[in-house]
Formats: structure tokens, sequence, C-alpha cells
């Protein structure tokens, strides 16, 4: 597993009830250390977030083709998925440019796979049989 980025920010959840954004686990404010890595092998990605106070996982999320990625503003950026809308909070602008390049790069990838990794890498020794 290799890391492409790595920022400061806090983890959030929309909450539906109260139509507020949350921190991700209850009572756990301040900001996580965020990385995304690439798993070379199998070519998929994760944000795996930990807290810079106690080194607790709070969040580790499989990145997945298609994932609608918006930059709400400089430093908020959100997704959603089937369950719930996810918000990063991010220490600084630059930190946010820095995770938006590496989870837009992510998605490239991932829409480039099609037919998954077996098909590429098979059209990639083929083309270079011919």
């Amino acid at each position: 597993n290799q890391s492409i980025c790595q920022a400061r920010a806090s983890v959030m959840v929309y909450d539906d009830t109260s139509k507020k954004w949350v921190p991700i686990k209850p009572g756990q404010q301040g900001f996580s250390r965020i990385n995304i890595y690439h798993n070379t092998a199998n070519n998929t990605f994760r944000v795996v977030g930990v807290k810079l106070q106690d080194q607790q996982v709070v969040i580790n999320y499989s990145i997945v083709k298609g994932l609608k990625y918006n930059q709400a503003t400089p430093t908020f950026h959100q997704w959603r998925d089937a369950r719930q809308v996810y918000g990063l909070n991010f220490a600084s602008k630059e930190e946010a440019t820095t995770f938006s390049n590496a989870m837009l790069f992510a998605l490239n990838v991932l829409s480039a796979q099609d037919g998954g990794v077996f098909s590429l890498r098979a059209s990639h020794t083929h083309f270079l049989h011919k």
C-alpha cells in the first residue's frame, strides 16, 4: 500500500435529522491525518483517516469508480454513498488541493479500468507482443 497524499482535515458526516454536519465519531472533534492509499497489486484506493490526538482510525473508506467528489468550498469537500454524505474540513486550502488532486487521480485510474485490472494487463501484454 502506497500513500499518494496526506492532508489534515476533520472528518464529518451529514446528519439528516438535525440537518447539520457532525463529527464522524460522536464527540471526536479535531483534525485527523488523512491519506489516500493505493494498493498497486489490485489497483484499489482507500481514504484512511487517523486522529492526530489518539491515533484512532475515524475513516477507512474504499473509493469506488464513479464516486462524485464535490469541492463545495476551497477547504470543505464532500462525497456521498448510499448510506451517508461524508465531508472533509481541511486545515488549509493547500491541503485541500493536494487531497482533491489525489482523489481525482484515483477516480481517473478507476474509471479507466472498465473490465478491471486483468483486461488492462491483458491488453497491455497483447500490445507488447504484436
